[in-house]
């Protein structure tokens, strides 16, 4: 199966809604973010920790999508999270053939940053966190000058 690979103008606007959409959701779901839910996410996030040192791409965008998704989850905002839903899955097949030519050689540093700030109450500072995640992962996709015409995908 193939996928026709993204333009940069594609990526930009796909990232542009990343980093309107998922401030919003994060900042939604600090009420609910009780300490079970931020203890799963530095457990989820020490599993991408794992990945990235594995160099698995497959599951480290797997264990960062799963990162942000419980989070949003806590937001109560269907209709946002299946708007951003769609966005990510039109970026996954790019982020994985990016992922191979990156090398990424450490976890999201960001992460860190949304559950320190998750567990202060910090919703300026989340918002903060998570937009910096978001854009400085999709810088990644947009900077790549070879992209290839098509994306295989298993």
């Amino acid at each position: 199966m193939t996928t026709p690979a993204l333009s940069v103008e594609r990526i930009e606007e796909l990232a542009a809604l990343r980093a309107l959409i998922e401030p919003e959701l994060a900042a939604r779901a600090l009420p609910r973010a009780h300490f079970a839910l931020i203890e799963r996410m530095a457990a989820i996030n020490n599993t991408i920790e794992e990945s990235v040192a594995h160099h698995d791409a497959v599951g480290y965008i797997r264990t960062n999508l799963e990162f942000h998704r419980i989070l949003y989850l806590r937001a109560q905002a269907p209709a946002m999270l299946a708007i951003l839903e769609t966005v990510w899955l039109q970026l996954g097949p790019t982020m994985r053939a990016v992922y191979g030519r990156v090398r990424r050689n450490e976890p999201p540093r960001h992460h860190r940053m949304i559950l320190a700030s998750l567990r202060a109450g910090d919703e300026p500072a989340l918002r903060l966190a998570v937009r910096a995640d978001v854009t400085h992962g999709l810088r990644h996709l947009s900077v790549t000058e070879e992209q290839p015409q098509l994306h295989r995908t298993r």
